[in-house]
């Protein structure tokens, strides 16, 4: 990876995971909560602002989610073509989703890449079942490897990012874990890369918008 398009990946953090809701008002400093900027090619930290500060880790859980479920993937202990059967739970969940039917059955493939473009939270949910054995286990999982990596400023409740008591991260964790992800796993920016998701005839854009209004943008979410 260049270093222009490593250096957006995490201009993407900061733009992205790190503004407030309203981003008629980004150019506001005040608008920013917490914020780090980060060369992976010089490993140099270009940037902070609060970058220890306990923030929401919204839809930047789903890149620790793909982290688990990738690492599952290496190991052997499942397969990208393995059928993954959607139950009540993931075909109910609200927010960003690529619009699951409960009872069906997709590859789990097909679910990590509705996670990483559309950023789909009921996808989120049937690898943290399939994966985790529930939802629950799946989330020990997640919070152990955070501890693993480093992330000392960070809890996970659930899989997918939607608001929850006590799930919190940093701007500096979030950064952590980008970097090894794209570390142990650079293929996966062919995935967050892709403008388009299909599935049930259903196409929608990629969540990351910055992807294209910059062409030297490649993820990360």
């Amino acid at each position: 990876m260049t270093l222009i398009k490593r250096t957006f990946l995490f201009a993407v953090i900061l733009l992205v995971f790190l503004l407030s809701a309203d981003l008629s008002k980004a150019e506001e400093p005040r608008a920013i909560r917490s914020a780090i900027l980060f060369d992976m090619t010089t490993d140099r930290t270009l940037y902070t602002y609060n970058a220890d500060a306990p923030v929401q880790p919204a839809s930047i859980t789903k890149v620790l989610s793909l982290y688990i479920a990738t690492e599952a993937i290496l190991k052997g202990s499942v397969g990208p073509g393995d059928p993954v059967k959607i139950s009540r739970k993931a075909g109910r969940t609200n927010g960003s989703k690529m619009f699951l039917k409960a009872g069906s059955t997709i590859p789990l493939k097909e679910l990590l890449e509705g996670m990483a473009v559309v950023s789909a939270n009921d996808a989120s949910v049937a690898v943290a079942e399939y994966i985790g054995g529930n939802v629950e286990g799946f989330v020990k999982r997640m919070n152990r490897k955070a501890r693993e990596l480093g992330m000392t400023g960070s809890l996970f409740v659930n899989p997918n990012g939607l608001p929850a008591k006590g799930q919190v991260t940093t701007a500096r964790d979030v950064m952590t874990l980008a970097c090894d992800y794209l570390r142990r796993f650079p293929d996966s920016l062919d995935i967050h890369s892709r403008q388009y998701f299909t599935y049930r005839d259903i196409t929608q854009h990629n969540h990351n918008n910055l992807l294209a209004l910059y062409p030297d943008v490649d993820g990360l979410k």
